[in-house]
């Protein structure tokens, strides 16, 4: 399914090569959602392509654990309280996760969270494809997630993810819809080093 994509947002602190695909320049990261059912069959679409992301040893060493309407509140729970003011309104909250050993060897994967990121971010691109928006957050109670979780001590809480559809600005406090624009970018010179 094509979710509306009803925000316009002022992209005008990022300074956007034409090259460079829509679905990229496109991407960002709104605290302002709208309360919205994302039906199982678009969450599986959203992972799937989180599957086909690349990986070392294609050990493909990432987890997504995605909320449910029965666990959203906790989840919810799990991220810190400035999260949690805007977060609430998002259609799925969910964990990243890596698992930092081989499944092949039992040694451990140094590129395990480096590889989850890439998974994120093929997620992140079908949610823009679909007309959704996700907002990544470090700000996670990670001990009380990997807890909540069950995770062995080989696996690593990398962020929590908010997916859902973008609404306006006035949804949120004054003091969150002051920073809800798509932030600025380093020049392309700072990162390309020739």
């Amino acid at each position: 399914m094509i979710y509306p994509d009803t925000i316009n947002a002022d992209f005008s602190a990022r300074e956007i090569a034409d090259a460079v695909t829509p679905l990229i320049a496109g991407r960002w990261s709104p605290r302002a959602f709208r309360k919205t059912v994302i039906s199982d069959q678009d969450v599986n679409t959203l992972f799937e392509a989180a599957r086909l992301a690349p990986s070392c040893f294609n050990a493909q060493p990432w987890r997504f654990y995605v909320s449910t309407e029965q666990s959203f509140e906790q989840y919810l729970s799990l991220l810190v309280e400035s999260n949690q003011v805007w977060a609430k309104n998002a259609s799925l909250l969910c964990f990243a996760v890596s698992k930092n050993t081989f499944e092949h060897n039992g040694k451990p994967n140094a590129y395990a969270d480096f590889d989850t990121g890439a998974a994120w971010m093929s997620m992140a691109l079908q949610a823009r494809a679909m007309g959704l928006y996700t907002h990544a957050m470090g700000g996670i109670k990670h001990q009380q997630v990997a807890e909540f979780l069950g995770l062995s001590d080989d696996y690593k809480v990398i962020c929590g993810i908010a997916i859902g559809v973008a609404d306006t600005p006035d949804s949120l406090p004054a003091d969150v819809a002051a920073k809800e624009k798509p932030s600025a970018r380093q020049p392309l010179a700072f990162i390309l080093r020739r």
